[in-house]
């Protein structure tokens, strides 16, 4: 069950989303609210988490990194005792852009950046498979980015 945004809501995280750098000047003007109007809705929306939070979205090619996969891992066994390190591992790897618990054949979904082919071997070997309860590591390597976007969706049908 979602949160009850009205249309001035939904505006502001249209336009934060696709440009969080927007002043709060500007984005008052683009949505028709008062500076502070728009100011205290915003706080609003960080307040209730609605707005996790401000970033930059860089492009990791310009970068160097040049490898973009995603891993699906299995942990044998697959318990709290071995969920907890794996889990600290991740979080540690900087690597790893996202991590997903998964129903079904595999554990987990993990999407990797890294500059190439055999540093992406290294990092499988001697970081992901150097936990001890990983089992298996299924990767699948990225041709082609069809679509990327980090917005959601504010005003969907229902």
């Amino acid at each position: 069950m979602g949160v009850a945004l009205d249309s001035y809501d939904k505006a502001i995280l249209e336009h934060l989303q696709r440009d969080s750098s927007i002043s709060n000047l500007e984005l008052s003007k683009q949505i028709g609210l008062s500076p502070s109007a728009c100011l205290i809705r915003t706080k609003n929306l960080k307040e209730q988490g609605i707005i996790r939070r401000f970033t930059t979205i860089i492009d990791e090619q310009k970068l160097g990194m040049n490898i973009l996969a995603f891993a699906l891992v299995d942990l044998n066994p697959l318990n709290r005792e071995t969920i907890g390190p794996f889990l600290d591992l991740i979080q540690s790897l900087p690597q790893v852009q996202e991590c997903y618990t998964l129903t079904g054949q595999h554990s987990f979904l993990l999407k990797i950046v890294e500059r190439d082919i055999g540093s992406y071997r290294d990092f499988v070997i001697y970081r992901l498979m150097a936990c001890p309860a990983v089992s298996n590591v299924e990767s699948s390597m990225v041709m082609g980015v069809e679509k990327r976007t980090t917005m959601i969706p504010v005003d969907m049908e229902r």
